[in-house]
């Protein structure tokens, strides 16, 4: 099992940038594809990027392409998501998570997908 830490979550004003952390323990995540999520209050938790363990592979929802990235650090057991052009509907909480299985198998954007979850880091953007 991994445990997985989420970090860099605030406040910040529409146009912002923000850099999420998720960092690993209890077991290396080169072994795992990565994802993150989000979840606004009375919604669904949806997907918001996710890449391969071995970088080759990044997948993004609509809603953040051109705007978010995502990227790791196997050496560093990190998992990073930077975000620009904030806007007041990215506001959320936002899970990083980690799937055993591969993308090649599993569905990356699918909640389902995932084996481990972070407990969250709040992101509110102002309008």
């Amino acid at each position: 099992q991994v445990q997985l830490v989420e970090s860099g979550g605030g406040l910040v004003q529409a146009g912002g940038s923000l850099r999420l952390s998720c960092a690993a323990s209890g077991r290396i995540i080169s072994d795992r594809d990565m994802g993150w999520f989000r979840q606004s209050p009375g919604k669904e938790r949806e997907f918001v990027a996710a890449i391969t363990r071995n970088r080759a592979n990044t997948y993004y929802a609509d809603s953040v392409k051109g705007r978010f990235t995502i990227s790791r650090d196997n050496t560093k057991n990190t998992v990073y998501l930077q975000m620009n052009s904030l806007k007041p509907e990215d506001t959320a909480v936002y899970y990083c998570a980690a799937s055993r299985g591969y993308f090649s198998t599993r569905q990356p954007m699918g909640v389902a997908s995932y084996d481990d979850w972070g407990q969250g880091t709040q992101v509110t953007v102002s309008s």
